[in-house]
């Protein structure tokens, strides 16, 4: 199986055990899940999230799944992964049409899945990939490497463990907003259902004392909401 690296999937369907068998295949690849249930909910959580590739079914409630892709793609090159019930040929084609990137049909194995996102990150990396997706980013002096999962101040390579690895990166892609605490705990566990909040206060207090050691810009805890990176 190829190796992709850790990516934020926004995962649509109305079924709630589809939605929880496709967290389960791929948070075994430390991918993170983010989940929507009704069209509405994908495109709203779409714009505040920034996944880096959307799994998406096409019968839903509210706007469809046709209406949703062509809302992610009218705002973006984010890659588009079709996960249907839907076999005709007509579904498929006006679903590449509209702009998705590739088309599965239910039922699908764990290995076709994950050969799939891997086929569509290849492509989307070999073309820039879409904004912040696989390329380094910068706050400050401190660089992070989503390809080599590494995060550098410098020349300091920072031990890191993989969660606050995560955590890190999840602070840096905001670029000095504020990430919240919710959104925080699910970066540094993807693979947790339900990850608890009081996970996080350890985590950062060690990941901030790494990067102050190194040099490197502060992270800020804002009270009450979550934490931020200061780059200036």
């Amino acid at each position: 199986m190829p190796n992709v690296r850790p990516l934020r999937i926004l995962v649509v369907d109305d079924d709630p055990a589809m939605v929880g068998a496709i967290t389960a295949l791929v948070g075994q690849d430390g991918h993170q899940v983010i989940t929507a249930y009704d069209g509405l909910t994908a495109v709203r959580r779409f714009r505040d999230e920034s996944p880096d590739l959307v799994l998406l079914d096409l019968a839903m409630p509210g706007p469809d799944g046709f209406s949703v892709a062509g809302q992610i793609r009218a705002s973006g090159n984010v890659p588009i992964l079709i996960l249907s019930g839907e076999s005709g040929e007509g579904a498929k084609v006006k679903a590449l049409e509209i702009g998705a990137d590739d088309y599965l049909t239910k039922p699908f194995g764990r290995q076709e899945l994950l050969a799939r996102i891997a086929a569509v990150m290849r492509r989307v990396d070999a073309a820039g990939g879409p904004a912040g997706g696989g390329s380094t980013l910068q706050a400050g002096a401190l660089t992070i490497e989503p390809g080599r999962h590494e995060a550098h101040v410098g020349d300091i390579l920072l031990p890191l463990t993989a969660t606050e690895y995560r955590l890190l990166e999840a602070l840096v892609r905001a670029g000095g907003d504020v990430v919240p605490h919710a959104r925080l705990v699910r970066a540094g566990w993807p693979s947790e259902p339900n990850p608890d909040l009081l996970w996080l206060k350890p985590h950062l207090a060690r990941l901030r004392a790494k990067v102050a050691a190194a040099g490197g810009p502060a992270v800020v805890a804002v009270r009450s909401v979550g934490y931020r990176v200061e780059a200036g």
